[in-house]
């Protein structure tokens, strides 16, 4: 009998003393019996790295941290770039656990810029870095060969961007974001989305990044109407050089040749049926005006050589991309139509469709900076 005049049963103290134990586990966690985040979050890695010279002036800037952040503090408030005392412009993007700052335009060469990230950038649990983050690095050389890179805009910001929809039979290794618009979310198939809280962007297994449709939350709306108004524009930037360095190479068929830097033109479709070496130095562009469409056989290889680099690769093709099985691509595909990829074909670049883009157990990776 307690103090109360309650008489309790021996089974009764037991399930008492059981209660007070979970009370005493939920207690101070939110009830989920895990102990709060309360661990600053960090920045492990940068590109460039601190004190790196030669550094592509064509080049952005990244960040890694030591976890995933909360993307509403990633901005270009919160990440900056500055040449002595004037900052550089750029857009500054976030996907899995790296922010990205893309300059406006090619970086100076041969100058001593900085990056900075602050103590406004937050984890997900809302601790900010402890300190700022601050590295130096040095650029190179001035623009390499070949013509102007083709702007993509805010449609840089996605590794794969289509209009009519993405489909993928999994599991396939999307590293980046992706969107579809004006369609809806309902055409991103195969990826199991799972819709975040603020109902801005998706998730899932296949994506280290986000998933942005039509039908989500403002803003992502307006950002993938922008988006893909710049993916149009850039198609017929590319499709529109004029002065061509090659004319009808190989009458179409490019397979086994090695490519300088320069602007090529087609009036025909391009058949690559054995491995194709782009060399060029970080600053060279490589520019494919391509009439047809891109058929790449099975196990065939895009290469880069010379320090070549994907973002400044842009193959403009009218009608079909298509990827065999596992063959390996490298640059900024901007298709006019579908952009097929077969059974463990991989992509070094971006896929930007104005139709529809389909991945098979594929690995589409956004590009080297």
């Amino acid at each position: 009998m307690n103090s109360f005049g309650i008489h309790f049963k021996p089974q009764m103290w037991s399930v008492a003393l059981m209660l007070a134990a979970f009370v005493t586990g939920c207690g101070g966690s939110g009830g989920n019996g895990n102990s709060p985040d309360t661990t600053a979050p960090t920045v492990s890695s940068t590109t460039p790295g601190d004190l790196a010279t030669g550094v592509a002036i064509s080049g952005n800037i990244a960040a890694t941290f030591s976890e995933a952040m909360n993307v509403a503090t990633i901005t270009t408030a919160t990440f900056t770039l500055r040449q002595g005392a004037t900052p550089v412009p750029g857009a500054v993007t976030y996907a899995g656990t790296v922010a990205t700052l893309n300059p406006t335009n090619d970086l100076a060469a041969n100058t001593v810029l900085t990056a900075t990230i602050t103590t406004g950038a937050r984890d997900v649990a809302g601790n900010a870095l402890a300190v700022n983050k601050t590295w130096s690095f040095t650029t190179g050389a001035a623009a390499g060969a070949g013509p102007a890179p083709v702007s993509l805009g805010t449609a840089g910001n996605f590794v794969i961007l289509a209009k009519s929809g993405i489909s993928t039979v999994p599991s396939s290794a999307v590293t980046g974001d992706i969107g579809v618009s004006p369609i809806d979310s309902t055409a991103i198939t195969g990826f199991s989305l799972v819709l975040d809280a603020t109902g801005t962007f998706s998730t899932a297994s296949q994506v280290v990044g986000m998933a942005f449709a039509a039908d989500y939350t403002s803003p992502t709306p307006a950002n993938l109407t922008t988006a893909v108004s710049n993916m149009e524009a850039a198609y017929t930037d590319a499709a529109g050089r004029s002065l061509p360095d090659f004319t009808e190479l190989g009458s179409g068929d490019i397979s086994g040749l090695t490519l300088v830097p320069g602007l090529y033109k087609w009036g025909t479709g391009v058949l690559i049926s054995t491995d194709v070496t782009l060399n060029g130095g970080p600053n060279d562009v490589w520019i494919f005006q391509i009439a047809g469409g891109i058929t790449q056989a099975s196990g065939v290889r895009v290469l880069l050589a010379g320090g070549a680099l994907p973002k400044n690769i842009f193959w403009q093709s009218s009608g079909v991309v298509a990827l065999d099985t596992t063959a390996h691509m490298e640059g900024v595909i901007l298709a006019q139509t579908a952009i097929t990829l077969a059974t463990g074909a991989t992509v070094n670049g971006r896929l930007l469709s104005q139709t529809a883009v389909t991945l098979d157990a594929s690995t589409v990776t956004q590009p080297a900076l």
